[in-house]
């Protein structure tokens, strides 16, 4: 503690409250943890304990209800199946929109290159750009 007020006084100062309150400290913690987790508990977040299905909805007791929000939690699914298959189809558009920009843009390059370089390289040696 006192080395970590020679070099650097927060440390000095956290080690000495962590000397003076710590396990207050840890017992304060632990309660907000306890009394955070008893909030949440029954709302969904963190874990879920009880009966759940595998929709992740428990069963109201209703049955035309329970029926109602299956059929609609289907129909949303297949409405997400359609809208992935669409992102995917959209993905390859702008894939092949990309490549034919691409061979575009190398083809005005490779056409602007063999109009600046008119002579051809010698019969002996392949043309090479780095000069070697």
């Amino acid at each position: 503690m006192i080395l970590g007020f020679i070099f650097f006084w927060p440390l000095g100062l956290a080690m000495l409250a962590y000397m003076i309150w710590g396990e207050e400290m840890r017992e304060m913690f632990k309660d907000i943890k306890t009394r955070v987790n008893h909030e949440f508990k029954g709302s969904g977040c963190g874990h879920r304990h009880g009966h759940h299905r595998r929709d992740g909805f428990a069963p109201t007791g209703n049955v035309a209800f329970d029926e109602y929000r299956k059929a609609e939690l289907e129909r949303l699914e297949e409405e997400r199946r359609k809208l992935e298959a669409e992102r995917a189809e959209f993905e390859e558009f702008l894939t092949e929109l990309r490549r034919v920009k691409d061979k575009e843009e190398f083809d005005r390059f490779m056409a602007a290159r063999h109009n600046s370089h008119p002579a051809a390289p010698s019969e002996g040696a392949p043309y090479n750009d780095q000069g070697a």
